[in-house]
């Protein structure tokens, strides 16, 4: 008698976001997106990447973040102008405030007029353009969470100092993009090795594929004022050995805002958690968690 073959149910698949570009007053954008399981969802979470501001990094801590809330928000990750797959600008440079404008536009176009209240994550940059998202849309924005936040320049950082001379010199900038057009020439297979070789064997694979495929200025002081009255909307996850948001940045919002919710992640996740699936999941957990209590 042939003996019965136990069936086991299937794992259950994650719901899986979905790309595209989209025109944001005449820019092409490139959005990652997945849409709530409700008819009518009350939160929009907008995802605020940081450099290289490509939206394809996000998709493990989009689709992660997503299934941990139930579904029950509408989220997008939104590109940089002319940071994309194609280069649509045809070379054009913007402005960090070109980007944040890019990113309030979008809001007035998509989401402003809809009933839902928004909950910006921005990480490393995006931390900062989302503050100042929330400081021009606060009646739109329900909270504000900021991931390993790159809010000011920490001048004991040797990497930032090495990068602000770069940009200081017209010769040396002309060549790092050169060989970057050079690597973005080659063909895909390559591109993943060359990316996967020496930017990070822990990659995801989303993250190697979006690095493969696409090879701002922080000047001004924080406006404290409008972090102390919002604090208790606000929240920022620091890494315990990030260069780019040192703790000092942390303990300086604790003097100015006691009441944001401060947070240091010690399971060694790096400031580009993005591009490891640990690391995704990990913080998507925690923003979750943010959304469920404080938002």
């Amino acid at each position: 008698m042939p003996r019965a073959r136990l069936l086991t149910p299937p794992f259950p698949t994650r719901t899986q976001a979905t790309a595209r570009v989209f025109m944001v007053s005449s820019f092409a954008t490139e959005l990652l997106e997945i849409r709530s399981r409700e008819p009518k969802p009350s939160l929009h979470v907008l995802v605020i990447p940081g450099n290289p501001g490509i939206v394809g990094f996000y998709k493990d801590f989009v689709e992660e973040l997503y299934e941990n809330i139930g579904g029950q928000a509408s989220i997008t990750a939104i590109g940089h102008i002319s940071h994309g797959r194609k280069d649509y600008e045809n070379g054009r440079l913007f402005s960090l405030h070109d980007q944040i404008d890019h990113k309030v536009d979008f809001i007035e176009q998509e989401l402003l007029h809809t009933e839902q209240s928004i909950i910006l994550v921005g990480h490393s940059i995006g931390a900062y353009i989302g503050l100042e998202i929330f400081k021009r849309l606060q009646k739109k924005v329900k909270c504000f969470v900021g991931l390993y936040p790159f809010l000011t320049l920490n001048k004991n950082s040797m990497q930032q100092s090495a990068i602000g001379y770069i940009a200081r010199s017209s010769l040396l900038s002309k060549g790092v993009s050169l060989f970057a057009s050079f690597i973005g020439s080659l063909q895909a297979s390559v591109r993943r090795s060359i990316v996967r070789r020496f930017l990070g064997s822990s990659w995801s694979a989303a993250a190697v594929d979006a690095g493969s495929s696409h090879l701002l200025q922080l000047h001004e002081e924080l406006d404290w004022c409008f972090i102390r009255a919002e604090q208790d909307q606000i929240a920022f996850l620091f890494g315990d050995d990030d260069h780019w948001g040192p703790l000092a940045h942390l303990e300086e919002i604790s003097k100015h805002a006691p009441g944001a919710a401060l947070s240091v992640e010690t399971e060694g996740h790096t400031h580009g958690y993005c591009c490891t699936e640990a690391g995704s999941f990990w913080v998507a957990d925690y923003v979750a968690d943010l959304i469920k209590t404080k938002c």
